[in-house]
């Protein structure tokens, strides 16, 4: 009976080492490694997960920037102009195209500078582009396309048109790439606004010279395209200040494209009407092109009492001022901005970190972007966004 036990407990034992070693998995000879014998004393490095992807397809245009956005929330950079630096740097290998309406207007080469100055800075590869026709909307779409076929990380734009460029960034949204917009944004889809608040800009520009003229004479305005939101936003910050100075007549509100020749041409027909000359003592002119062409066709008529404004601080329109020829300018600092964008993008990117507001400017009021004969030498010497 003993010997009977003993057999049956030696074949249950047998019986089960075999069920053991069929259950163990046996990895493919393929995949088999031997980890080096120190690798068995150290840690294993943590994975680093990508930020998740956050979803901008939503977010709608916004005119106005907040006080808080104007002046407290905290940037990523310091200084402006030529000036501007950050402590961020890329923790991946990003490569970011900045599209800009056209390669002509100073405000655009502004861009271009700037985006360069960030490539070097934080350490990314910067695509700089612009349609082959000015200002052309389905080239502008064109670019984009072809750079999200090509795996761009990221946009900064400043599109012709709010709506139109919209085909294009739908489908960044739709692959996973932020969109900066700076000037005209996009009608939704965008990540963040930035550039200047336009609005605010046309505002501080004719409230000193309506303060200068003593709030008394007539008023030509140069309008930008029609339909161009920061033409637009520009022009409404004029026009509402308008309203609390009476003794202010507007003559006339004409566009003149942001180009300089329209602008001469432009202000030589008005000037043929009759009583202008007589009753015009101000001009505002959307940017500083338009206001060098209207100083233009203003020295023709040898018409000097006539004080004039513009917008973007060029190097052409410093010099103006210096000349005593153009009143006053805003900095509107394309090369800081187009920094500033880059900067948030590099932050999405590395982290996942989200501005704030949707609208924050750059530069606004914080920055004093005035630019008169008082501090024109400061401007060109230490900050101007041209050198």
């Amino acid at each position: 009976m003993k010997k009977a036990l003993s057999i049956l407990l030696v074949l249950i034992m047998a019986f089960s080492a075999v069920a053991c070693t069929a259950a163990a998995p046996v990895a493919p000879a393929a995949e088999a490694t031997t980890a080096p014998e120190a690798a068995a004393t150290e840690a294993a490095p943590e994975a680093t997960e990508a930020p998740a992807k956050a979803d901008f397809s939503q977010n709608q245009n916004v005119a106005r920037a907040s006080e808080a956005a104007k002046t407290t929330i905290e940037l990523p950079v310091t200084g402006i102009g030529s000036t501007i630096t950050t402590d961020v740097k890329a923790k991946g290998d990003y490569t970011i195209c900045v599209m800009t309406k056209n390669s002509t207007n100073p405000y655009m080469n502004g861009m271009w500078k700037g985006a360069e100055k960030a490539a070097t800075d934080l350490g990314i590869k910067v695509v700089t582009l612009a349609p082959a026709q000015q200002d052309s909307i389905e080239e502008q779409i064109a670019i984009m396309e072809a750079q999200i076929q090509q795996g761009v990380s990221a946009f900064v734009i400043h599109p012709s048109d709010s709506k139109g460029i919209m085909p294009a960034v739908d489908e960044a949204n739709a692959a996973g790439i932020p969109v900066i917009s700076i000037g005209t944004a996009s009608a939704s889809g965008s990540m963040m606004r930035t550039g200047v608040d336009y609005y605010e800009t046309g505002a501080v520009v004719a409230k000193y010279l309506f303060e200068k003229i003593g709030g008394e004479g007539g008023l030509i305005i140069l309008e930008g395209p029609p339909g161009a939101q920061n033409a637009e936003e520009r022009k409404a910050g004029i026009t509402d200040l308008l309203a609390s100075y009476p003794g202010i007549t507007l003559i006339d509100s004409q566009p003149a494209n942001f180009n300089r020749a329209q602008g001469m041409q432009v202000m030589e027909n008005l000037l043929q009407r009759e009583g202008v000359k007589d009753q015009l003592k101000v001009v505002i002119a959307c940017n500083d092109e338009m206001a060098l062409g209207a100083i233009q066709a203003l020295k023709a008529a040898g018409i000097t009492n006539v004080l004039v404004g513009g917008f973007d601080g060029s190097a052409d329109a410093s010099q103006a001022i210096k000349d005593g020829d153009l009143t006053v300018t805003y900095n509107t600092d394309p090369f800081g901005s187009t920094y500033y964008a880059i900067t948030m993008l590099v932050k999405y990117l590395d982290d996942g970190a989200l501005p704030e507001e949707y609208f924050i400017p750059f530069p606004s009021e914080r920055h004093k972007p005035l630019i008169d004969s008082s501090n024109i030498d400061d401007y060109i010497n230490n900050f101007a966004w041209f050198k």
